[in-house]
């Protein structure tokens, strides 16, 4: 049992001495990661109201932190993060989904996260700030087409009339997103970080502030987890 309990205390000590907050410390992170993007409210086209799925994405940066309490830090970085989500709308006519949209939108985004910290315990932090961030890259990938059933009992002329159709709701998706896309994103990152020697499992929920797009109600939404390496400058 004793020797139970002194282990256990070298491996809290562990822990602690090397992931104590020292006030004044300058410590640097970088950190690699993943994205879980998606975004809140409504992206509406025309009459259409396309329905939301998430999509992966890769993060990557570094991040610098000042001691300024014993368990307080203010932490600084910068990320190249990739966000967007994909969207779908079933085409219907006479009350029957004859065909689909179906798109991605890959949004990738400098982001500058300014976060204060408090440490629970010795290498546990909890975590909330700001983020600006920048559009760097904008893409919509995707297409609309009809079912083979339907596309069977058309003539050609109506085949015609109908791919036309979609060709141009293609069009006016890509053009939104090129013309409309809002350049600046603002975000309130909150989360919870553990280290343990000197990796940092950090979890972060990104919730955006701003528009996407341009009459758009809708506005980023990314779960991040990284993994980092913290060491002393």
């Amino acid at each position: 049992m004793k020797k139970l309990m002194m282990i256990a205390a070298m491996m809290v000590a562990a822990v602690t001495a090397n992931a104590q907050n020292e006030v004044g410390q300058i410590t640097l992170q970088p950190k690699v990661g993943l994205n879980i993007a998606s975004a809140t409210g409504d992206i509406k086209i025309g009459n259409e109201t396309f329905d939301k799925k998430s999509k992966a994405g890769f993060v990557a940066g570094v991040e610098a932190e000042y001691g300024l309490a014993e368990k307080v830090g203010l932490v600084a970085g910068i990320l190249y993060s990739q966000q967007g989500a994909k969207f779908s709308k079933s085409y219907n006519a006479a009350g029957i989904a004859v065909g689909e949209y179906k798109y991605t939108a890959s949004l990738d985004y400098i982001k500058i996260p300014i976060l204060v910290q408090y440490y629970v315990i010795p290498g546990l932090a909890i975590k909330a700030g700001i983020q600006p961030g920048f559009n760097v890259r904008k893409k919509v990938s995707g297409d609309s087409s009809l079912s083979a059933d339907i596309m069977n009992t058309l003539t050609n002329e109506e085949k015609a009339q109908a791919n036309k159709y979609l060709s141009d709701e293609t069009a006016a998706v890509d053009k939104k997103f090129k013309d409309d896309l809002k350049a600046f994103d603002f975000s309130i990152p909150v989360g919870i970080s553990y280290e343990y020697q000197s990796f940092v499992l950090d979890a972060r929920y990104n919730i955006g502030l701003t528009k996407v797009v341009k009459d758009f109600n809708c506005k980023n939404s990314v779960f991040q987890i990284t993994l980092g390496y913290k060491f002393a400058l």
